[in-house]
């Protein structure tokens, strides 16, 4: 196995807060938000404990994909302000302890990126894939000069770059070997870019598609030497930073050089089944190819927390020492917490269990709250992907306050990236800040204890009790976690005693923990 540098010794501390920085706050009241937005709302995440932020991309794109078709590597796009502006949120953001990751889209970039421009004229240009005539299945017509057709990575005007083929064919001329010299440039590409924002001071990357760079790799074994090249760099030259992976299988990501993979909706062996064996309840953003199943997190008490667990212990093994696991709430593709049929009440419980389990949390922006996916929004941006799978849903404005646009914008309402959530009874961090039961004060409470706990962190150690309802496990080998989604009480046998930390409709007694509906607790067991 290869040998890297050990994490940076913060990451184990790492409590991620996702920002969609088009949504989260607009300074310039252009409907739109922006650096000075979220600088403008640090308090918040202070507050709240959260200590590593992740922006969404804020590079300069057309924006056929939300930014996730980038034409400038080096450059802001405009609508989030400037090069300075992002310079000083990092800096201001590390006053108050918390790091600033960029999002590095590594597989592809816009067809308006100068570089592709240039390979569509110049049939020695071997930057992305082309085939030299005709179209094989999956590529797209030439838009230059260029005879042939180029592959893309996800949409038509998103161009794959190349780093090679893991395996060659004399019927497919245009598969080159990774050491060829466009997947070279495009590695030494990468390096540059990293490089170049690492300057900044932010704390390091989450990557996109990380999983799509070596085309045909079916173990994905070259697309993991890329990485394990480029993490080998990152040690010599920028030891405290760190890379966070989309790809969806610890067990491949971390051994490749990532320092942390999150289980995802989509990616390893069954296609993201962990992830939505808990959240998924079937509203939202829906892929056809999923099997219809019964989530744990869902009133009716049908699913289970088997899935994930038995996922989790087997990745768990697999990349222990080596770097570690991440739980998201939701992302910018996948459907909040709050959806569909799931109501408030059912949101505690959710994040007792996220912010104990032995994995890096990642919150969502607007989680926090209780923020519902909204469904029915128009495409924008490349959001719709499928009739049930429109992303548009989870990336709503951010909901401050009461006051116009949810404190989101002084921007005449028509204007706003995207609509409101037209609930009435839509949640606000100003209201729940004054109510000490919220949700809000709960997911501090809950960022804090794990703090300042470290049997709670993703290094405890964790012993299951019980994979059903009630969900039951032990932290550290004195904390006990209850977790009840469903809508009935459950109960199971404990023997012990402990002390409530955190705990709402758990009791322990008489050799049995019983939860009520959408009860939670976290104890400290007696000695």
């Amino acid at each position: 196995m290869t040998s890297f540098r050990p994490a940076p010794a913060w990451l184990a501390d790492a409590v991620f807060y996702q920002i969609y920085p088009q949504s989260f706050a607009d300074s310039d009241g252009d409907g739109i938000g922006d650096f000075n937005g979220i600088a403008e709302r640090l308090d918040h995440l202070e507050w709240l404990g959260v200590n590593t932020v992740w922006l969404n991309p804020c590079f300069v794109s057309p924006f056929r994909d939300a930014g996730y078709d980038v034409a400038d590597y080096l450059t802001v796009a405009p609508r989030y302000g400037s090069a300075d502006d992002l310079a000083a949120l990092v800096d201001e953001a590390r006053r108050r302890g918390i790091r600033i990751l960029l999002d590095l889209v590594a597989g592809h970039t816009s067809d308006r990126h100068p570089w592709f421009r240039a390979s569509a004229d110049d049939p020695e240009d071997h930057r992305y894939i082309w085939a030299p005539e005709g179209r094989p299945d999956g590529f797209v017509p030439s838009p230059g000069t260029r005879p042939g057709s180029y592959l893309p990575n996800f949409f038509d005007v998103q161009p794959a770059l190349n780093f090679g083929y893991a395996r060659e064919d004399p019927a497919e001329p245009w598969r080159q070997p990774v050491d060829a010299e466009g997947p070279r440039a495009n590695r030494a590409a990468l390096r540059e870019i990293m490089d170049h924002w690492l300057g900044l001071g932010l704390a390091g990357f989450r990557v996109d598609m990380a999983a799509s760079l070596v085309k045909d790799d079916q173990d994905r074994s070259e697309t993991a030497g890329v990485w394990t090249e480029l993490r080998q760099w990152l040690d010599r030259a920028h030891p405290e930073t760190v890379l966070l992976s989309e790809w969806g299988d610890p067990e491949v990501s971390v051994l490749a050089g990532f320092h942390t993979d999150f289980f995802l909706h989509f990616g390893g062996p069954t296609n993201g089944l962990p992830l939505r064996s808990l959240w998924n309840n079937g509203e939202g953003t829906l892929d056809a190819a999923w099997d219809p199943m019964d989530c744990f997190f869902d009133p009716e008490g049908k699913g289970s927390p088997r899935p994930f667990v038995e996922a989790y212990d087997k990745a768990a093994t697999a990349v222990r020492g080596s770097g570690f696991i991440s739980l998201p709430t939701a992302n910018h593709d996948f459907s909040r917490l709050n959806c569909g049929p799931r109501t408030p009440e059912q949101l505690p419980a959710a994040f007792a269990f996220q912010l104990t389990w032995p994995t890096l949390p990642a919150i969502y922006y607007g989680d926090e709250i209780g923020m519902r996916y909204v469904p029915g929004l128009p495409d924008k941006e490349g959001s719709v992907l499928g009739p049930r799978y429109n992303r548009a849903g989870s990336r709503t404005p951010m909901q401050w306050d009461d006051g116009p646009n949810a404190g989101f914008s002084t921007s005449p309402g028509h204007r706003l990236y995207l609509p409101l959530d037209p609930s009435p009874d839509r949640p606000t961090v100003a209201a729940q800040r004054t109510d000490e039961t919220s949700l809000l004060h709960l997911v501090r409470r809950l960022i804090a204890l794990r703090s300042t706990t470290p049997e709670l962190g993703p290094q405890g150690s964790l012993e299951v009790l019980h994979t059903g309802y009630p969900f039951v496990y032990v932290r550290g080998g004195r904390f006990l976690v209850v977790v009840n989604p469903r809508r009935d009480e459950s109960a199971h046998p404990f023997l012990g005693a402990a002390r409530a930390l955190e705990s709402s409709g758990v009791e322990i007694s008489g050799g049995t923990v019983t939860a009520r509906g959408f009860g939670y607790g976290i104890f400290e067991l007696d000695a």
